[in-house]
């Protein structure tokens, strides 16, 4: 006989889920127009309801969250600016080099801490010979960071030294809904001073595609004319809306998610495994073996059905979705104590 098959556990990421049946009957049904004129109102719908949930004047719907955090650094800075931003962010190393390719902006980076005296050095004041500071950028998680839920007094530290030094801010929110359930609070208190905010639909939510730019009814005309620049103009995307309207109906079971990770990066302690934790943790469990970080865990991992993303640095991702169950996750946790590394 062959060898019996295995269930393939997939937690490389939370943007692995596939659309719900309510999402696709609520696309099929989705009244719609064409949103490049403004007039789809599903679009309306959602964005009438991502900006009330951040509480910010207004908000626009687009593909991509490397498009929504693309579009605030376009409308907060000039080329030759430079913008302070936590170190292995999402913005600097994640988006293809966009800042520097459209916006023409360098990065002043700090450590997770947020400290004073590094945001001092981050900053660069007006002279002929810098990159002046216009702008800072918070991540709320921050997925490098262990997917560690920032809490309010690091995020006002950054705010109150930005207004200090008169800088525009965004907050790359992309699962800021996990950050507001494990700092048992709500997202508009999270976004509370944020000139802009980038919100996603499609990480944690289960939403096929979309995010959210969200900020200033001032911003808005500017911000879809950028949206048109850079290729985001979409007709018809009530379709798109109306599964990230039921989206947001997940954002209270994300603790189940919270609870999962937390049973796989117990799992993966007593095997042996360095594990990065993180006071706040959410949905993300980074880990490696310290002593010998050449290993293959991506492989070793596929081997016994489970599939984690590579980060860098000797560390492994495994990440917690609505699409796995509990059931799910303890199988997970059985293979990762049994299998002989």
């Amino acid at each position: 006989m062959g060898k019996e098959l295995v269930q393939i556990l997939d937690l490389r990421s939370d943007t692995l889920t596939c659309p719900s049946e309510a999402m696709r009957k609520a696309m099929s049904e989705a009244p719609v127009g064409d949103d490049v004129y403004g007039e789809d109102p599903t679009v309306r719908q959602l964005e009438q309801r991502t900006s009330e949930l951040i509480g910010t004047e207004t908000a626009l719907f687009v593909p991509s969250g490397t498009m929504a955090n693309q579009i605030a650094l376009l409308l907060h800075t000039r080329p030759g600016d430079s913008v302070i931003a936590e170190e292995s962010s999402h913005l600097a190393l994640f988006e293809a080099g966009g800042a520097a390719a459209l916006s023409g902006i360098q990065f002043e980076t700090v450590s997770r801490d947020w400290g004073v005296s590094e945001l001092r050095d981050a900053y660069r004041g007006h002279s002929m010979h810098l990159a002046s500071s216009a702008m800072l950028v918070f991540e709320n998680t921050h997925h490098v960071g262990g997917g560690a839920a920032r809490p309010l007094e690091v995020s006002n530290r950054a705010l109150e030294f930005s207004h200090a030094k008169q800088l525009r801010t965004h907050l790359d929110g992309a699962r800021l809904w996990n950050a507001t359930v494990a700092l048992k609070t709500n997202e508009s208190e999270l976004a509370k001073g944020f000139d802009t905010v980038s919100v996603c639909f499609s990480k944690g939510l289960g939403a096929p595609v979309g995010s959210a730019l969200c900020m200033s009814q001032q911003n808005r005309d500017r911000a879809i004319k950028l949206r048109k620049r850079l290729g985001g103009g979409m007709r018809q995307s009530g379709v798109l809306a109306a599964a990230c309207l039921i989206s947001l109906e997940n954002r209270q079971r994300l603790a189940q998610d919270h609870l999962h990770a937390f049973k796989l990066e117990q799992a993966l302690k007593s095997s042996g495994f360095e594990v990065k934790s993180a006071l706040f943790a959410t949905n993300m469990v980074y880990f490696r073996d310290s002593q010998n970080l050449d290993r293959d865990l991506i492989g070793e991992f596929e081997g016994m059905g489970i599939r984690a993303s590579f980060i860098g640095r000797g560390f492994a991702r495994l990440v917690t979705h609505l699409d796995l169950s509990l059931e799910d996750i303890e199988e997970a946790c059985s293979r990762i104590r049994n299998f002989k590394f």
